[in-house]
């Protein structure tokens, strides 16, 4: 019997399943396909960031288990993936957050022993904490010995983590993507696929998805209520030729598409898989009969519960907009029965 396990938790980040979308725009000439990255070990996209970052240093001598600390900024899903691999070689990690982390994210942190600092103070006048938390990370990184920080932000050694990403898309659809769709944050995602795509000779359009209200692709910066896409300053790892197309969306739309999201294929997933959908919505008439659309849904919903699938959350920011995604659209019989023979050859 040959044995099939893995060798450690952290082998299991990357390769996560590709799904077919076939419910969420039933009416749809071209296929649907979703790159569920809540299936890394830490939940979210940001364990590839991760652990290039952290492993690209180990593997140079630049950081050493039981002496080296690593420095970062971040309030949601890379903390969580750094101080999982942090943990798991013995660097002690110190993340910066600020006020608005929520809850369930810093008890993540600290199961994982991560030190965690809160930044409380915005900067004005557009309450933005970014600055404020890399500010810090820069005192911390210049006072501790032996400090290393990541910074997402303008490492390389993020977008080519996602060079990897974008490989397993493309051989899981045998070659043939006509459309990508990645939300943009620090751009690592996006700079990386892309970089895929043009190493390869590929013909696919890469579309960024970015929040109104960010600065990545020159909007002006103004508050946002949902993480997990745009930036209030543009990345240094932002690059004019990234992507082909830029498609900018509203919290509301993220909500509104992720909730359909669940509705209609019971998948939770988080409000910058909800902007990725969202924009792919506003294309659909120009994407021709029978393409491939591939679109990057980066975390699960379980961090967002008391947000985007909290209904007084949802209330209380945009009024009653539920009947946006409540109306389920009616199956045919061919297409349950042929639903019931896939679930079942994959219960077999």
């Amino acid at each position: 019997m040959t044995e099939q396990a893995f060798p450690g938790i952290l082998a299991t980040i990357g390769d996560t399943p590709l799904v077919h979308l076939k419910r969420y725009l039933p009416d749809s000439r071209f296929r649907v396909f979703a790159k569920m990255e809540r299936f890394n070990p830490g939940g979210s996209i940001k364990d590839r960031s991760a652990l290039s970052m952290i492993l690209g240093k180990l593997r140079t001598g630049t950081l050493v288990p039981g002496r080296s600390t690593v420095v970062e900024s971040s309030s949601g899903n890379l903390a969580i993936g750094i101080a999982q691999i942090c943990r798991y070689f013995g660097l002690r990690f110190i993340c910066v957050v600020d006020a608005r982390t929520t809850s369930q994210n810093l008890a993540m942190l600290r199961a994982l022993r991560a030190e965690v600092e809160v930044v409380t103070d915005a900067d004005a006048p557009d309450g933005n904490f970014l600055p404020v938390r890399k500010r810090r990370v820069k005192e911390l990184v210049e006072r501790i010995p032996d400090a290393y920080s990541p910074d997402q932000y303008s490492n390389p050694l993020n977008p080519s983590a996602h060079v990897e990403t974008m490989r397993e898309i493309t051989e899981a659809l045998d070659g043939r993507v006509d459309y990508l769709f990645c939300a943009a944050s620090t751009c690592g995602t996006l700079r990386g696929c892309a970089e895929y795509v043009r190493r390869t000779g590929m013909s696919t359009a890469v579309v960024a998805v970015d929040a109104v209200g960010s600065a990545i692709f020159g909007d002006t910066p103004r508050r946002r209520l949902l993480p997990g896409h745009g930036a209030s300053v543009r990345p240094a790892l932002w690059t004019p030729d990234a992507a082909d197309e830029v498609v900018h969306v509203t919290d509301m739309d993220c909500v509104v598409a992720c909730r359909k999201l669940a509705d209609r294929e019971a998948i939770l997933a988080g409000g910058s898989s909800g902007a990725v959908l969202a924009a792919l919505e506003t294309m659909t008439d120009r994407i021709p009969d029978g393409a491939n659309v591939a679109v990057v849904l980066a975390d699960g919903g379980d961090r967002y519960l008391d947000t985007i699938y909290s209904d007084d959350w949802v209330a209380q920011n945009f009024g009653e907009i539920s009947h946006l995604w409540k109306e389920h659209p009616v199956m045919s019989d061919a297409w349950l029965e042929s639903a019931e023979a896939t679930v079942g050859a994959g219960l077999c």
